[in-house]
């Protein structure tokens, strides 16, 4: 389970490094650009946190909801004209909401112990 941990903190940490360079190579307007590289670093750093600091959960949850407001931002930040920059978010924010939901049960096993619910008789 803790070698699982580690692939979705470096997936983690490759996406939002994707995202945050990305507008390197993307022809962007201002609010993509600071769209794609604030919340890619968050993205980043969430994983990164997470690494560090497994037992931190909040960080899967950070992930998740940063991966939405990357999802989202095309339409939000309206730069949803800018083909490359939108689907960049979106399929970075995607992703990212997919790890961060594919790390919660191990969150909540966490939270709640490892032997899961225990039974009363």
């Amino acid at each position: 389970m803790r070698s699982w941990s580690r692939v979705q903190d470096v997936a983690a940490i490759v996406i939002g490094g994707y995202a945050a360079l990305s507008p390197l190579w993307l022809d962007t307007n201002n609010a993509a650009v600071w769209s794609l590289v604030v919340l890619g670093v968050l993205v980043a750093l969430s994983g990164l946190v997470h690494m560090v600091r497994p037992t931190m959960t909040m960080a899967e949850y950070a992930l998740g909801v940063f991966g939405v407001l990357l999802f989202i931002s095309p339409w939000v930040m309206s730069f949803n004209e800018f083909g490359g920059a939108a689907w960049t978010a979106w399929v970075t924010g995607a992703l990212a909401v997919v790890v961060a939901v594919t790390g919660l049960p191990m969150a909540s096993s966490r939270m709640h112990g490892q032997g899961g619910v225990a039974a009363s008789h």
